[in-house]
């Protein structure tokens, strides 16, 4: 299972609340989160990291906002079950990639960032598919967290990667797309997983301050909303013998709105 990107405490509540009824109808091995706006739509803290596992999730992954919270440099080399865009340049402290346990499965989660329209770092292309290739040595099941911008370069990522990676979902957006399959080679694959946070506001921040930002062109602060939430996020069923994804699943809840159990 990967949940998307998690908005401040209006995401978090939302984890929280809804990871039990996700864990009893999915059953799932492992439980993937990106955590990358989960400090207040900025960045990560340790703390709410451990709550993250606690909760019962295996694997962190980060993007852009990295950096935005700086207790993130206290921790980051130490935590195996986090990873942040492998394509950052060479010495950025933390893992690019690492694989994780959990219910006696394993799974190897690779982080990369776009270059569309987001700061040119190195190329995501060549940096995932020296990482995928070492890690299918020895390991069939392999997640791959795209988190960019344009959805030609997520989509062109899960081509890339089609028969080499399990799943490739893209982050960033915080809106969910309906591009939901399993291509050929047997990688499922979402161009954006969604997100975790008010779906009142704008991405899950606040709408006057960005409503502001675009009716005048002037700095305004983000402030995430506290309004209802939404969660989205993908399940994935594998082979564990050959890594191809066997069915895959969008999640889509909304507060307050009825559930089958």
């Amino acid at each position: 299972m990967f949940i998307g990107d998690i908005v401040g405490n209006t995401g978090r509540k939302a984890l929280r609340e809804n990871l039990p009824y996700l864990k009893s109808k999915y059953q799932p091995h492992i439980i993937i989160v990106n955590g990358e706006n989960a400090a207040a739509g900025r960045g990560i803290t340790s703390a709410i990291a451990n709550e993250f596992f606690n909760w019962g999730v295996h694997g962190i992954t980060m993007g852009n906002h990295t950096w935005d919270n700086r207790d993130i440099f206290e921790f980051i080399d130490d935590e195996p079950r986090m990873v942040r865009p492998a394509n950052f340049p060479p010495g950025t402290p933390g893992h690019g990639y690492t694989v994780v346990k959990g219910n006696g499965k394993q799974l190897a989660i690779v982080n990369l960032q776009g270059r569309t329209f987001l700061p040119a770092i190195d190329c995501p292309f060549r940096v995932g598919e020296e990482i995928v290739e070492e890690l299918r040595r020895q390991h069939k099941c392999i997640l791959v967290d795209f988190h960019a911008e344009a959805t030609s370069e997520k989509i062109a990522m899960g081509w890339f990667m089609d028969g080499r990676a399990s799943i490739v979902v893209g982050t960033h957006t915080h809106v969910q797309s309906n591009d939901d399959t399993i291509l050929p080679g047997g990688t499922a694959y979402l161009t954006d997983a969604g997100m975790v946070g008010s779906r009142e506001g704008i991405l899950g921040m606040e709408k006057d301050a960005v409503l502001y930002k675009f009716t005048t062109q002037l700095p305004a602060r983000f402030v995430v909303d506290e309004g209802k939430w939404m969660l989205h996020g993908l399940f994935a069923d594998l082979d564990e013998d050959t890594g191809k994804a066997k069915r895959l699943e969008k999640i889509r809840l909304r507060e307050d709105e009825w559930v089958m159990e």
